[in-house]
């Protein structure tokens, strides 16, 4: 038989398989397409029901470009669907988590005062363990589909809390380093190239004083970049946790000496270590936001010789999200609002340092070439870091407690 014919019985049998394999992806195809269709119908369902509704969205108020944001939103979503956005600026969104407890406790199991909550934390963790959120629905959003959930995986955890669907990324903040380009052509971006120019640049360096938000914030990033076993973290503080992280208190037992004020003191806060770079105080800055920098530069608050890094090691990361309460009014409302913020052109906007820039959680692979190409031309400025090489998850909740009681212990005299 020559070669590249087959015989007429097992050309018969190919040709069976063939029509098989034709009809099985046929019957795959079609049930996708059905279930697309489920999803289409089910989301015009909510459509329908939300039209006419009000949301009233529980959120930090404490930012005016934020709040311009929302403001923003709720044009658009009022425009577009019909939905009214009621921004309900809080101080501490444990403000709304208080009222939705309350609420329970008096009987209120419908037409609760919050439709929508801007959380995360241990805000969600309070929520879930009472369970006091509506879900899952997060998979109901079509917009969900563009979220990177695999790449970025501070979507799909919240500080080491799996969300199962209670709640919706809406923006990620990755802990990132600005420091004067004029002072130094790259910054270094790993322990022991810093911990060697802070050696060679006496008085210098700086971070914020744990417990602040930021200064706690550098203790993990550093310790994940050190530990031997990452992973360790995110379990419970145990027995172990000297040996886990004498990294750590090695590296800073050698960058202390050569810090700002011989590692005795330190910034009290975020804003004050920025103060103390826009004055040539210090040549570094830490924040969770990649777009800080780029903001203060724009304000006129930090000068433009600034630029940004994360760790190649990978970036302490975190996302924050969007949940609905259990007894929420307007519940269709809450998800189209979550729908929309969630989408390409509110992402976008929301990532523009003109009008908020948080970094979004969308994969920029799923978004047509023309929106990707309007994502990236945001990187394009000086002071704005690239992505990072990885996201770091939050360590469980009780590292944090106890790095900080040890750093005081070792630290504070």
């Amino acid at each position: 038989m020559q070669a590249g014919f087959a015989a007429p019985g097992r050309r018969r049998m190919l040709t069976g398989i063939a029509y098989s394999l034709v009809a099985l992806a046929m019957t795959v195809l079609a049930a996708s397409a059905a279930a697309a269709d489920g999803r289409s119908a089910a989301w015009q369902q909510v459509l329908r029901e939300a039209a006419g509704q009000t949301v009233y969205f529980n959120a930090w108020g404490g930012d005016l470009a934020i709040n311009r944001y929302i403001a923003w939103a709720g044009e658009r979503l009022r425009a577009e669907h019909d939905v009214e956005l009621r921004h309900v600026k809080v101080t501490d969104i444990a403000e709304a988590v208080t009222r939705i407890i309350a609420e329970r406790k008096a009987g209120r199991d419908e037409d609760g005062s919050v439709d929508l909550l801007w959380i995360n934390g241990e805000n969600f963790a309070a929520l879930r363990r009472a369970e006091l959120l509506y879900g899952p629905w997060t998979s109901t959003p079509p917009n969900a589909a563009l979220v990177d959930w695999q790449g970025n995986p501070t979507t799909r955890i919240d500080m080491t809390l799996p969300t199962e669907g209670f709640e919706l990324p809406w923006g990620t903040a990755a802990l990132t380093f600005f420091y004067d380009n004029e002072r130094l052509a790259d910054g270094p971006a790993g322990p022991a190239a810093l911990l060697h120019w802070i050696e060679r640049h006496p008085g210098r360096f700086s971070y914020p004083q744990p417990p602040t938000f930021l200064g706690s914030a550098f203790l993990k990033q550093m310790l994940l970049v050190l530990v031997e076993d990452r992973e360790r973290l995110s379990q419970p503080v145990a027995d172990d946790f000297d040996a886990v992280t004498r990294p750590l208190w090695d590296w800073l037992d050698r960058a202390h000496p050569a810090m700002w004020r011989g590692g005795r003191l330190f910034p009290q806060s975020g804003p004050a270590q920025r103060e103390l770079l826009a004055m040539g105080e210090l040549d570094w800055m830490l924040s969770y936001n990649p777009a800080e920098a780029s903001r203060a530069i724009r304000q006129g608050e930090l000068h433009e010789s600034i630029s940004g890094l994360h760790f190649a090691g990978g970036a302490l990361a975190n996302s924050h999200f969007l949940a609905i309460p259990y007894n929420a009014t307007a519940r269709a409302g809450a998800m189209v609002a979550a729908n929309f913020l969630l989408s390409p052109a509110a992402q976008l906007r929301k990532a523009d340092v003109r009008h908020w820039g948080d970094p979004t959680v969308l994969d920029l692979d799923l978004l047509d070439r023309d929106m990707r190409r309007r994502f990236e031309s945001l990187r394009n400025d000086e002071a704005m870091p690239g992505p990072a090489s990885s996201y770091l998850p939050e360590p469980h909740p009780a590292w944090t407690t106890a790095l900080e009681d040890e750093w005081w212990r070792r630290y504070v005299r």
